[in-house]
């Protein structure tokens, strides 16, 4: 029977290309894995690897069968993770990931809490897209994820947090000279937005149902500080989360902001697999993140 060593051996062959890496990343010797590799082709009866003096690749079945024992190793380790978490929900690893316009905004206000409340507890964070978010959760290459809702989040399960709205964000100088309203400002406008992956570029659209709301075609933004600096220097206007100017985004820059109480504010919750052991964890760093938020807003 195939064994999951000699699977990781193949892996780290394909993730390196090199059998001395390889096996400095199993920690073993180049001979042991050679001949795991050696034992693992034998017991299927297909070469795996073609290996020569100045090279090394997979063949067509090895690159499926690594595939396969990816999946296979990531069922083991999180075999690994239930136990582990059946024993000491507190304790451990902790892989959260956070879209770019909720992360830097909200943990840095919430992380203190959570170091100090769970000290046996290893957070490792991640900035991705939300599709990407939703992958690493479903796979198990996360354990839950801060997202804005709305999007479709399959079985995931989810606990909202809070409600966060917009404020329009125009160059000063136009506030100044224009007495500008944030209705006036919208009205027939074009906004400049994240680029497309950023789920806030469908949320900042969808704000104003009733508005035919477009997207400045000519520029998308990486980031949010990257909009604000446009907008400063009198390119356009655009939206900002209420999270992120409680977090300070929009200090001392060249943006006037203008309040929207009427748009329609995108929802943020955290996400975990449904069949989570850690389920009751969760919800304590929920109620913990919910509460970082509101101390945000406090003046």
């Amino acid at each position: 029977m195939i064994t999951l060593r000699q699977l990781r051996f193949l892996v780290a062959v394909a993730d390196t290309l090199n059998f001395s890496r390889a096996a400095e990343l199993c920690f073993v010797t180049q001979p042991t894995l050679s001949a795991g590799i050696k034992e693992l082709e034998e017991r299927l009866g297909v070469v795996l690897v073609e290996r020569t003096r100045r090279s090394v690749m997979l063949t067509p079945v090895g690159e499926e069968i690594v595939e396969r024992g990816r999946a296979l190793l990531l069922g083991a380790k999180d075999i690994e993770r239930i136990a582990e978490a059946h024993l000491n929900v507190d304790e451990g690893d902790l892989r959260m990931g956070a879209i770019p316009t909720i992360g830097p905004y909200l943990i840095p206000s919430a992380l203190p809490v959570l170091r100090s409340q769970f000290p046996k507890l290893n957070i490792y964070l991640r900035e991705e897209m939300t599709e990407s978010l939703i992958e690493g959760v479903v796979s198990g290459r996360l354990d839950l994820a801060l997202i804005a809702l709305p999007f479709d989040v399959g079985t995931l399960e989810v606990r909202p947090l809070f409600e966060d709205g917009y404020h329009l964000a125009v160059p000063r100088s136009w506030a100044e000279e224009r007495a500008a309203s944030a209705s006036d400002e919208l009205e027939g406008g074009k906004l400049m937005l994240l680029e497309k992956g950023h789920c806030l570029q469908r949320h900042a659209l969808a704000a104003f149902p009733d508005r035919d709301l477009q997207q400045d075609e000519s520029f998308a933004a990486t980031s949010l500080p990257t909009l604000i600096a446009m907008v400063s220097e009198g390119l356009g206007i655009t939206l900002l989360p209420d999270l992120s100017l409680d977090g300070g985004v929009a200090r001392n820059t060249g943006v006037a902001l203008l309040p929207l109480p009427d748009a329609c504010p995108r929802t943020v919750v955290l996400v975990w697999r449904s069949s989570s052991a850690r389920k009751a964890l969760f919800e304590e760093i929920a109620t913990i993140l919910a509460k970082a938020r509101s101390d945000l807003a406090q003046p």
